[in-house]
């Protein structure tokens, strides 16, 4: 009977296929998707070279190939290789040197490098904080930047950092954009956070620094600033950008853009209510070009560079509309080389015409999937808070969507918790495959999210169970007013920050959420406090240690905003997964959340990935997550009676 009603299935699936009927996202066909990312501009400006990679779920393994399109759009040509189409930006422009990041070992960290007589000892020896960071143990190894000779293999460099205790690329995420030319050849810039141990641990102020390769001396160019400075630039003109944020100890503070003129250092954006997520020069020098969330998506701006530091300039917008432009690769002539994406598309390359906002897609990567697939609508609804704000929250539907209806309904709970919920494209918490499996998902731009200003972007520091938490509320509430959403099936979903809303609200919901899904979710603060490694972020989100009794944020923090203080309220179903390998919300705080469900006899499951950070990275352990995220919510929200 079993074989005979798969037949009968498969037989209707070819039929309805052969006459072009869609079919909706899988997990499967989400994972296996084409990524982009470009290689860059060629040498001459009027071609794109590109890569694609995708996961090949029977293996586990990653495949790439590489591509090179036209500006103007038209055939997609195959590459063997990159060859001398794409300038090695870390080649000097004269092409004498080159530079490259390796490996120092600078300090002795382990048993066999302490005592050589104990070969095969596994243990780790500290004597100060910085002891881990994201997912990696501190060795003693440190990532350094060395200057070698272009035309010569065995050149094995000098080293600019000179043998000291810091990186760069900066860990975790840093890469080659770390460290650049001036257009002369004569100097290296790269950045780095000079800090060690505790200081380390709590500081964000990294720094540029400028390596003179004739004088081999090295100087500090950001010395005065506090906070972060990044992503130095400098234009065809010889003006040196970067980006700068004020503030040490503040990882998503306003990030600036800064020009040094000839008679000073000009903040061009200091008077703009908004925050830079990454720029290029003008291909004239005269312009910068920016990205910059702005309400609820990422769009591209430009901005005039004045020649005189009390020059006034004022950005510009030049993208609109319900996508992301989530990274800009180049300028050709009138246009600029950039990312686009949406809740229904991942990134692909288009051309954005400067003049008109025109958008062309050049890479087509996952257009032949997307062709055969339902697409879910996707509202931009306003929400009045309970303090009268508006707030932008994003709606998701399932394909066919049918108002007559009535659809089980996830709150989303962003992670960040500074993060922007913009027209986001995730191979993990992915809204399309969600709609496909039949939700309705609420995605509210809530208090801590960049885009509506500097002032609705800091006021969740310090207040995490405060005004965030209605806004959460007054979104699902404001949704769950319509004929089709079932307000007796609504779940609540979160990763990260969301995680920790996950935790918080299933004490504080009303009843009005059947079940919770919290993934690498903060649950006790104290732990948090003791086992998370960039202190920076804790110290200024949550005011300060659990132990300084006269702060009063913070014993506000550890008190009324800690979930595990009311985890004896929790009444519904929880789902918490949690990454081994996890460094930034250590393994503690999932385990301590699902004991506590347990033990008060709260229907919980425990999805554990030991090889996992804050991510998850494999593809096979991501179709576990997905089959398990759904069968999760089909039992204890989709199917409740």
């Amino acid at each position: 009977m079993k074989k005979v009603l798969l037949l009968t299935l498969s037989t209707i699936y070819l039929i309805s296929s052969a006459f072009g009927q869609s079919k909706v996202m899988t997990a499967e066909q989400l994972i296996e998707l084409n990524r982009v990312s470009a290689v860059g501009l060629s040498n001459d400006g009027q071609h794109v070279v590109y890569r694609t990679s995708t996961f090949d779920l029977k293996t586990n393994n990653r495949s790439r190939k590489l591509y090179s399109v036209s500006v103007d759009g038209g055939e997609i040509k195959t590459l063997d290789e990159v060859g001398g189409q794409v300038k090695d930006k870390n080649v000097s422009p004269d092409g004498k040197w080159k530079i490259a990041a390796k490996e120092v070992k600078l300090k002795k960290v382990s048993g066999i490098d302490h005592y050589d007589d104990v070969p095969n000892s596994n243990v780790f020896i500290y004597d100060q904080l910085n002891y881990r960071h994201w997912d990696s143990w501190e060795d003693g190894a440190y990532s350094h930047v060395f200057l070698q000779s272009a035309n010569d293999a065995t050149d094995g460099g000098i080293d600019l950092m000179e043998a000291e205790p810091f990186d760069c690329p900066q860990k975790p995420f840093g890469g080659d954009e770390d460290y650049i030319w001036s257009p002369d050849s004569k100097k290296v810039l790269y950045v780095t956070k000079k800090s060690a141990g505790t200081q380390y641990a709590v500081s964000t102020n990294s720094d540029i620094y400028e390596y003179n390769i004739e004088t081999k001396q090295t100087t500090n160019l950001t010395e005065g600033n506090k906070g972060y400075d990044t992503s130095p630039a400098f234009s065809s003109q010889g003006t040196l950008a970067w980006l700068q944020m004020k503030r040490d100890g503040y990882e998503s503070d306003k990030n600036d853009l800064i020009v040094r003129l000839a008679d000073g250092d000009v903040n061009l954006t200091k008077d703009w209510d908004g925050t830079v997520n990454g720029f290029i020069w003008s291909e004239d020098g005269s312009k910068i070009y920016f990205i910059a969330p702005v309400g609820g998506t990422v769009h591209a701006f430009q901005i005039d560079v004045p020649r005189k530091k009390k020059g006034k300039a004022k950005p510009k917008q030049i993208s609109d509309g319900q996508f992301d432009v989530n990274g800009i690769i180049g300028q050709s002539g009138d246009h600029l080389i950039v990312y686009r994406r949406d809740m229904n598309h991942a990134s692909e390359i288009y051309n954005l015409n400067l003049k008109t906002g025109e958008m062309k897609q050049l890479s087509k990567a996952n257009d032949e999937i997307y062709k055969d697939i339902k697409m879910s609508r996707i509202d931009k609804r306003i929400v009045k808070t309970t303090d009268g704000k508006d707030m932008v929250t994003w709606v998701i539907y399932p394909p066919d969507f049918d108002p007559k209806k009535k659809y089980p309904t996830l709150l989303y709970c962003q992670g960040g918790p500074q993060g922007a919920l913009s027209q986001f494209y995730s191979f993990r918490w992915n809204f399309q495959l969600m709609a496909a499996n039949g939700y309705i998902i609420v995605a509210p731009n809530r208090r801590g999210m960049p885009g509506y200003g500097v002032e609705w972007n800091e006021q969740i520091s310090k207040d995490y169970g405060g005004q965030n938490m209605e806004d959460y509320l007054s979104a699902i509430d404001d949704v769950a007013k319509e004929s089709y959403v079932d307000k007796d099936r609504l779940g609540c979903v979160g990763a990260s920050y969301g995680g920790y809303s996950v935790f918080y609200l299933a004490s504080r919901h009303e009843g009005r959420f059947k079940s919770f899904i919290s993934h690498d979710g903060i649950f006790n603060w104290r732990s948090m406090y003791g086992t998370t490694e960039e202190l920076f972020f804790v110290n200024w989100d949550l005011g300060g240690a659990y132990w300084d009794k006269g702060n009063a944020a913070a014993q506000k923090s550890y008190s009324q905003f800690n979930p595990v203080n009311f985890v004896d309220k929790w009444d519904a179903p929880i789902m918490i997964i949690q990454g081994g390998k996890d460094f930034r919300v250590p393994i503690g705080q999932g385990l301590e959340a699902f004991q506590a469900a347990q033990l008060q006899g709260i229907k919980s499951k425990l999805l554990y990935f030991p090889e996992e950070n804050h991510w998850v990275l494999s593809a096979q352990n991501s179709l576990v997550w997905q089959r398990e995220f759904f069968k999760w919510l089909d039992e204890t929200v989709k199917d409740v009676k």
